[in-house]
């Protein structure tokens, strides 16, 4: 039985393609911000999830404080060891509420620090706003994207019968509002192009001018749309009508636009192309079993829209909640990634989950030594940013939400005491760490989710 909400995708393209000129969305979607001086370069963040948790006893080093030696799962950050921070025994608190699933109670809220609502339909509730856009509202004025989410899944629909709880929760850790997660882009060219298609030589596109009028046309026609339709169409359409409030934005403010044209220095410009060629080189083998040179694209975008102030605030999971990746790219795993974090300590499969981890601190250190790699005057565009890392579980046999993976790289604006590996006392709220965050980017807040106060050993 069809659906009020269903429509046809006739229907879709002459309600809204017919009143807005699509390529130019995508062209008018090119980031703004006002030039800075490198000697005050703005703090940046990103937070990167991995799902399914780690091995749990290759994960902490022996020794606390800034005498340690790297875990086995922590190696491939050996260059990068006194940019890093290791925090140990923090716990999402409000992950572990009564009936709460393993998986999706655990990955919803893992940046909100608040306990999901149970549901197998659309009335999806995160318990709050996560950190990432908190600082994306306060920050979001000086810069056209407040905010940046990537990944490398789909969306995730329907039912985990199971467990009873919808697929939804699964695949969003950034949420607007406690009921609006955001979507994240998983395709690098898309992504790309978004930011930086009219900055690449070669690639530049001819702007068309708009008229207020068709867009304001434009945003009733949508707004009257977005009532008949469904809860996954409907987060669609509102992201939609944000990237149109930009693009407004944008045309009254073109001293802003030329501003951020005057940061795309000469070295940007040849990692711009390089990337882009990047893209095009892996767009033909797209789909491929190995995604490591995928993770490498999106990386490098997310490194680019922070070097050229693009967005000072990002988001990245390397798989949904309870994801079956196929990890068999990697010498010795032969099987999907949630299946073998249920390793039943079974030797081999342990062996096969640490291998898996290993290959995502890799692709975190990647991320890392690029930004270290990047001068802001006297500073590194590592020195001007917190990049977290984390997961939902500790041990994902046994769900655990106790003494949390949990990094952090970067040292704020020179506001962080990396180079630690710090045990915390048990339990402690992994929101303390987010409260800390907020503070290095000068957002004034007493509380945040269940916290109860800053990580003053982190912080100077």
């Amino acid at each position: 039985m069809k659906k009020k909400w269903h429509i046809s995708r006739r229907k879709m393209l002459k309600g809204i393609g017919a009143g807005i000129a699509l390529p130019y969305l995508e062209a008018m979607s090119l980031p703004g911000t006002p030039v800075y001086e490198k000697a005050s370069a703005p703090v940046r963040a990103a937070f990167l999830f991995m799902p399914n948790g780690v091995h749990p006893d290759k994960w902490t080093p022996e020794k606390f404080g800034s005498d340690f030696e790297l875990s086995p799962l922590l190696q491939p950050l050996q260059d990068v060891r006194q940019e890093l921070l290791i925090l140990g025994e923090l716990m999402n608190r409000n992950s572990t509420v009564e009936d709460a699933d393993g998986h999706y109670a655990r990955t919803a809220n893992i940046l909100t620090c608040m306990p999901i609502q149970k549901t197998i339909g659309d009335n999806i509730n995160s318990g709050g706003i996560s950190v990432d856009q908190i600082m994306a509202n306060h920050l979001g004025h000086q810069t056209l994207f407040p905010s940046l989410e990537y990944g490398l899944d789909r969306i995730k629909t329907g039912v985990d019968t199971n467990v009873g709880y919808t697929r939804l929760y699964a695949s969003s850790i950034a949420w607007k509002t406690p009921t609006q997660p955001l979507s994240k882009e998983i395709d690098p060219r898309l992504a790309f192009d978004r930011l930086f298609k009219n900055y690449v030589p070669g690639r530049k596109v001819k702007e068309d001018h708009w008229k207020k009028s068709i867009l304001d046309l434009v945003m009733d026609d949508a707004r009257n749309l977005k009532s008949n339709l469904g809860r996954s169409d409907q987060d669609k359409l509102e992201e939609y009508l944000e990237s149109i409030r930009s693009v407004e934005k944008r045309i009254v403010n073109q001293e802003n636009k030329e501003k951020f044209e005057a940061n795309i220095t000469e070295d940007i410009k040849k990692e711009l192309t390089r990337v882009g060629q990047r893209i095009d080189e892996y767009v033909e083998m797209y789909g491929g079993v190995d995604v490591t040179e995928k993770t490498h694209l999106m990386l490098d975008i997310m490194a680019l829209a922070m070097w050229s102030d693009a967005s000072r605030v990002s988001t990245f999971m390397f798989g949904n909640s309870v994801s079956n990746r196929n990890f068999s790219f990697l010498d010795g795993v032969s099987g999907n990634h949630h299946s073998i974090s249920h390793h039943m300590n079974d030797q081999e499969k342990m062996e096969q989950y640490a291998r898996i981890n290993y290959w995502h601190v890799e692709q975190y250190a990647y991320l890392v030594k690029k930004l270290q790699s990047i001068r802001e005057g006297d500073r590194t565009l590592l020195d001007n940013s917190m990049i977290m890392f984390a997961s939902g579980l500790r041990d994902g046999n046994r769900h655990s939400p106790y003494n949390l993976p949990v990094l952090l790289a970067g040292k704020g604006g020179g506001k962080l005491k990396t180079g630690q590996n710090i045990q915390f006392a048990k339990n402690t709220p992994l929101a303390n760490l987010y409260l800390t965050m907020l503070k290095n980017m000068d957002v004034s807040l007493d509380r945040f989710g269940d916290s109860t106060g800053t990580l003053s050993e982190i912080s100077y």
